[in-house]
């Protein structure tokens, strides 16, 4: 039986150090501020990227080139390993289709080979949280076919719980109209919003008040998670931490897990959310 490797897309939003322990090779999109370009991971940090946002700089992404994703890919083939790529939401970016046309690229020239991708439906740290979930599976013993199924069965059980601190942000990305942007503003308004079985996200509910807020996002996964072995819950954060803390600390109250990672939200994802976002990530019964 051949070995393989897991791949994934740099929105899963890890911290690399993580990602290179366990030896998770990622491929990344890039995103244009301020007339610079730069490779999501390796440009600027959280912090800078999102006083940038707050000085007002606008933040451009650009999807996956298939060409580039292949030159990534090959040196894994070359080694004797097949490949399992788990692709960033196919609702959010084309990044997907790219990555399929290098997978067929790669079969084309290893006809030995596997290449499989597939599309998680999940962004962030919903990636991030089916990528430790592959990960357990693969340490378990199970081959390619085996856990491109279990991924395939239980990638609409990965919960996206999202609240944002601006709505002009979502606005600007075609998700509310200016007319709630400026409202909401205004009233202190916060959306409610999760990832739909189509990978796109949703505005589902709105709280007055942040506090308000982050309470229902913990309150949706204490609520999707009933029946659920939960070994881990994941929150995110656009550079406000003691928020993610916040909501941390009522996990650890509702739901009675204490492992729990944190971290700042990816720049290409967090272009889209602005700073203030958080959001909690848990597997459950459905979205």
């Amino acid at each position: 039986m051949r070995d393989y490797v897991i791949t994934v897309n740099s929105t899963v939003d890890l911290p690399k150090e993580w990602l290179e322990e366990r030896r998770v090779p990622v491929v990344p999109l890039k995103y244009t501020i301020d007339g610079e370009t730069y490779t999501d991971m390796e440009g600027l940090t959280g912090k800078e990227f999102f006083a940038k946002l707050r000085e007002g700089k606008m933040s451009t992404t650009s999807q996956v080139n298939p060409e580039e994703a292949a030159e990534m890919l090959e040196p894994f083939l070359k080694e004797g390993k097949d490949i399992l790529h788990l692709g960033f939401s196919s609702g959010l970016s084309g990044t997907l289709n790219s990555m399929k046309i290098a997978g067929g690229m790669l079969e084309e020239k290893y006809p030995e080979a596997k290449v499989i991708v597939i599309d998680t439906l999940c962004a962030c740290l919903g990636e991030a949280l089916l990528l430790y979930k592959a990960l357990q599976q693969k340490e378990k013993g199970m081959n390619i076919d085996e856990l491109a199924q279990w991924v395939e069965d239980n990638k609409l059980h990965i919960c996206h719980n999202v609240t944002v601190d601006d709505l002009n942000h979502l606005h600007r990305g075609g998700r509310v109209s200016k007319t709630t942007a400026v409202l909401g503003t205004l009233v202190q308004i916060k959306p409610i919003i999760h990832m739909d079985n189509n990978g796109k996200l949703q505005v589902i509910g709105k709280e007055r008040g942040r506090k308000k807020s982050l309470n229902k996002i913990v309150d949706m996964a204490v609520e999707q998670s009933k029946g659920w072995d939960n070994d881990i819950i994941m929150i995110t954060h656009g550079d406000c931490i003691e928020d993610a803390e916040y909501v941390a600390k009522l996990v650890r109250e509702k739901m009675g897990i204490d492992n729990i990672l944190i971290n700042n939200i990816g720049t290409v994802i967090g272009s889209h959310t602005g700073p203030g976002v958080v959001a909690v990530f848990c597997m459950g019964n459905k979205r």
